[in-house]
């Protein structure tokens, strides 16, 4: 099992950057399979990212392709998501998410095992 905390969410203007981090738990992080998610206010979560375990294969949105930028670092047990140019319609409530159960990497929020608290993240026009 894994727990999973998010951090560097914030309030900045549109066209800003920001990056998120989430560490985990336990010695067997770079068998998970690691993604991000967002949920705006009054809408379904969103598949933003996810990244292989060996940080090879990487998927994005298409709402983020091309702004962001996902990443992990194994020896630190954390995994990055850098956010470029952002824009009003980014704000939500990012979560971070891990599985280890499945041999490829999904996009679907149904598919992941474990998941963070979530950090905010505010983007102002």
């Amino acid at each position: 099992q894994v727990q999973l905390v998010e951090s560097g969410g914030g309030l900045v203007q549109a066209g800003a950057s920001l990056r998120l981090s989430c560490a985990a738990s336990g010695r067997t992080y770079s068998t998970y399979v690691m993604g991000w998610f967002r949920q705006a206010p009054g809408k379904e979560r969103e598949f933003v990212a996810a990244i292989s375990r060996n940080g090879i294969i990487r998927y994005y949105g298409d709402s983020v392709k091309g702004r962001f930028t996902i990443s992990r670092d194994n020896a630190k047990n954390t995994v990055y998501l850098q956010m470029n140019s952002l824009k009003p319609e980014d704000t939500a409530v990012y979560y971070c998410a891990a599985q280890n159960s499945r041999v490829n990497v999904p996009t679907s929020q149904g598919d992941y095992d474990y998941w963070g608290q979530g950090t905010q993240v505010t983007v102002s026009s």
